[in-house]
C-alpha cells in the first residue's frame, strides 16, 4: 500500500490537516504518516477531539492506528479496505467540537454501502467551530444540492467547558458521484433567517436580548428586512450558554450564515451585533457562500464529477490549507480569480462500489 507523508507545520499549521489527511487517505486506501501535528496552535499534538476523529475513521475502516494519544505530535495510520455502513457512537469526552468531528467521517461514510447513523457527544458551541445551527441549516442544505443526503438533529446543546452535548446525523450513501455545486450570482436578499438559543439563562431573556441586537444591528445598517427568528429557551444542557446563528437567503438560491456563541464576558448585545456585523461583511463582499461554507465545501467539490464554482469572501487559511490538501491527495485543480473558486472535481468513487 502506497502511503503519504504530510508534514502538520505546513498552511495552518492546524487540526484540519490532521482530519482532512485522515478522511482523504481512508477515501483513497492509502496509510497516512503525519508528523508536526498542529504546531502553529498553542496547543501543540492532537487534542481530544483530533484524536476521535482519526480514531473514528480507523473505526469506521477497520485500520490501524499508532502513536494516537493526546498531545502526540505524529500518527501513523492504515485505513482498512471498506468503508462500514453501521449506527455509531463517538463521544469526545470534553466540549471538543461535535460539528468538526462530524466534517471527517461525514465523506468517508457517503461512499458505504449502507445509511450509517452518529451520534456525537461534546461541544456543540463555541469559537472557532461552526455551530451545529450552521451545519444543520447552512451547509447540510448546500450539499443536498450536491445530491448529498444528510440530516442532523440536536439531542442536546453542549457549550465550554463541561461540553456534554449530542447531535445525531444519519448520513445516506452517495448513489452515484456527488454533483458539482454552482453559486455564480449573489442576487438579492430574499429573507433572513436567525435562530437564538440559550440554555438555562430564560430568566435572563438572553436568546430575546441577542436576536433583538442582531436586527437593532441590521437595522441600523439600512437593511428594510424583518429577520424570521426563532427564539429558543433550552433546559436540558449540563449549563448555562448561548448561541446566535443567522442566515440570509438570496433570489439566486445562496445560503449565507454566521454564527457566534456565548462566552464569559460576552453579552448577549455583543453577540448579537458581531453576528451581524460579520454576516454583512460576508454578503456585501458580493460572495455566493460565507467565510466559513467556503472551506467546507472545497473537499466535496473536489470529490465530485464535475466543475464547481462560487464566490468567497475572502482567502482565509482554512480555504488555503483545504486546496492545498485536495491537490496533495486528490490531485484535485482550482482556479481563483476575482474571490472566484473553481475546483475541477475528480469523480470520485470507491473501488469497493465500481
Amino acid at each position: 500500500m502506497s502511503f503519504f507523508e504530510i508534514d502538520g507545520s505546513e498552511k495552518s499549521g492546524s487540526g484540519t490537516i490532521l482530519r482532512y489527511s485522515a478522511t482523504l487517505t481512508s477515501l483513497l486506501n492509502k496509510s497516512l504518516h503525519l508528523y508536526n501535528i498542529r504546531q502553529k496552535r498553542e496547543k501543540k499534538g492532537l487534542r481530544p477531539q483530533h484524536l476521535k476523529a482519526i480514531e473514528a475513521l480507523s473505526d469506521i475502516t477497520k485500520g490501524s492506528l499508532k502513536n494516537a494519544y493526546v498531545s502526540s505530535e505524529e500518527i501513523f495510520y492504515t485505513p482498512g479496505k471498506k468503508i462500514l455502513s453501521d449506527k455509531y457512537d463517538f463521544d469526545i469526552t470534553t466540549a471538543g467540537s461535535t460539528t468538526m468531528l462530524a466534517s471527517a467521517i461525514i465523506p468517508v461514510l457517503l461512499f458505504a454501502q449502507n445509511p450509517s447513523t452518529i451520534e456525537i457527544t461534546g461541544g456543540l458551541f463555541q469559537d472557532f467551530a461552526p455551530a451545529a445551527h450552521h451545519l444543520q441549516y447552512i451547509v447540510l442544505p448546500l450539499l443536498k444540492r450536491m445530491k448529498i443526503d444528510i440530516s442532523l438533529h440536536i439531542i442536546k446543546p453542549g457549550y465550554v467547558p463541561t461540553g456534554e452535548g449530542k447531535i445525531f446525523l444519519k448520513i445516506n450513501p452517495i448513489k452515484n458521484f456527488i454533483e458539482p455545486i454552482n453559486l455564480e450570482s449573489q442576487g438579492q436578499i430574499k429573507k433572513i433567517k436567525t435562530v437564538a438559543l440559550s440554555s438555562n439563562l430564560e430568566t435572563q431573556k438572553v436568546s430575546e436580548r441577542m436576536a433583538k441586537s442582531f436586527q437593532n444591528e441590521i437595522d441600523k445598517m439600512g437593511i428594510n428586512i424583518k429577520s424570521e427568528t426563532d427564539l429558543i429557551y433550552d433546559t436540558s444542557a449540563h449549563q448555562k450558554g448561548a448561541s446566535l446563528t443567522s442566515w440570509i437567503e438570496t433570489t439566486t438560491g445562496c445560503l449565507i450564515g454566521m454564527d457566534v456563541a456565548g462566552k464569559i464576558g460576552r453579552t448577549s448585545e455583543t453577540i448579537g451585533k458581531m453576528v451581524a456585523k460579520q454576516l454583512f461583511e460576508d454578503f456585501l463582499s458580493k460572495s455566493t457562500v460565507d467565510r466559513y461554507t467556503a472551506d467546507q465545501l472545497i473537499i466535496y467539490a473536489a470529490l465530485a464529477k464535475g466543475t464547481s464554482k462560487y464566490i468567497i469572501p475572502k482567502m482565509t487559511e482554512h480555504i488555503d490549507t483545504n486546496l492545498w490538501l485536495i491537490q496533495k491527495f486528490l490531485n484535485a485543480k482550482y482556479e481563483i480569480n476575482n474571490n472566484m473558486l473553481t475546483i475541477y472535481g475528480i469523480g470520485y468513487k470507491p473501488k469497493q462500489n465500481s
